[in-house]
């Protein structure tokens, strides 16, 4: 079971592994967040997953994704339902119809999803595509001299 976090006074949480993360979970963001981690997996099979603020972040060269589930809390009040999955370059993807938020930031986009029928497949496969695209593109840009 988590441990109250001490360090991070923003977070109700710190948890050491993947696997505290999900056990943690209510049964409801427990089944999105695995459908959106395994989705992920697909688009991505050579992405990195490391918790960072106690919730998954995916990472080739730089970070592209998270999921972060609103039982994790940053605050000391939940301020959303369901899972979110954002996207750390979110402001650079091509999103004509708005189906990602930015709400006043300036760089991370995400969706909430309160439930596995919330989510549109091949929209969503699209978004991550374009975000590794992105990932690689950043990547090159800093590469040269």
């Amino acid at each position: 079971m988590p441990k109250p976090s001490g360090k991070t006074k923003m977070q109700n949480v710190n948890f050491h592994s993947i696997e505290e993360f999900l056990a943690f979970l209510p049964p409801d963001e427990l089944e999105v967040v695995e459908f959106l981690r395994q989705l992920i997996y697909d688009c991505i099979p050579d992405v990195g997953e490391k918790l960072s603020y106690n919730v998954p972040y995916f990472k080739r060269h730089k970070t592209i994704c998270f999921i972060w589930p609103g039982s994790v809390l940053w605050g000391k009040k939940q301020s959303y339902t369901g899972v979110r999955l954002g996207f750390a370059q979110g402001h650079l993807l091509t999103d004509e119809m708005g189906y990602l938020k930015l709400e006043g930031r300036k760089q991370v986009a995400w969706r909430d999803f309160e439930r596995i029928e919330d989510i549109d497949v091949e929209l969503l496969q699209a978004y991550v595509y374009e975000a590794v695209v992105l990932d690689e593109e950043l990547s090159r840009v800093k590469r040269k001299p």
